[in-house]
């Protein structure tokens, strides 16, 4: 198992913004990340909808993180690109899982995979984007 390709991306994108520690455009994101430049701009977008990096327009324009890098959690940055982190997609509620227990409750299986998908957003909270630089 793994996190998405986007997910690594967004990652890698933010390490070296926090790096800079300035204003960067897209174009050297995109040729300091090895990510190509339409998908730069595509994470960049979310992470600037969701307010974790700032956008600015024009000739000085280019992005820079919204806060300090201790401030921004790899859980941030994860459920941002992909949504919320669920270790099964039985647990998400818009799947309608119907495997239940005789007594409505949730199977066993999903009992687990709640446990572990806890875990993980645990430590991805606990981890900061400082700590990686």
């Amino acid at each position: 198992m793994h996190i998405t390709l986007e997910s690594d991306y967004a990652i890698r994108i933010m390490i070296f913004m926090a790096q800079q520690n300035r204003r960067v455009d897209a174009k050297t994101i995109s040729e300091s990340t090895g990510v190509t430049l339409r998908f730069s701009l595509k994470i960049l977008r979310k992470l600037a909808g969701n307010k974790i990096v700032k956008s600015f327009k024009g000739t000085q324009g280019g992005y820079e993180l919204a806060c300090p890098a201790s401030q921004i959690t790899l859980r941030e940055i994860v459920e941002t690109v992909e949504g919320t982190y669920y270790f099964s997609r039985c647990l998400n509620p818009e799947c309608g899982c119907n495997r239940q227990e005789p007594t409505k409750s949730p199977c066993k299986t999903q009992r687990v995979f709640c446990e572990i998908s806890q875990l993980v957003q645990e430590k991805l909270e606990a981890a900061t984007l400082d700590q990686l630089l």
